[in-house]
């Protein structure tokens, strides 16, 4: 028996679809050991320390968000670094008003 034509076009289509509707886009996230690209989305936006963290903590390191540009086809940036970052250290702050 032979498959019709049409079945790898229409398969190709409906993968292209579903990856495309996923929120991470055809490419998705990339990144190394020192830091990495998120397609922009505001389902991205909101996973976004997650979806760096994923990658950072593979190498040992903390994800450190550097910029988010609002708009689609642009990027989530983010840096991999060995030292958690700062907010982690907070200390209590005294701050003194003038009277």
């Amino acid at each position: 028996m032979t498959k019709p034509v049409m079945t790898k076009p229409v398969l190709a289509a409906t993968i292209a679809l579903a990856l495309g509707s996923c929120g991470m886009g055809v490419y998705g996230p990339k990144g190394n050991d020192t830091g990495g690209i998120i397609p922009w989305s505001p389902e991205n936006e909101r996973a976004r320390l997650a979806i760096a963290q994923d990658n950072c903590g593979a190498y040992g390191k903390y994800a450190v968000i550097r910029t988010v540009h609002r708009v689609y086809g642009d990027y989530i940036t983010y840096e991999c670094r060995f030292e958690p970052p700062l907010r982690y250290f907070r200390r209590d702050v005294t701050v003194r008003v003038r009277g």
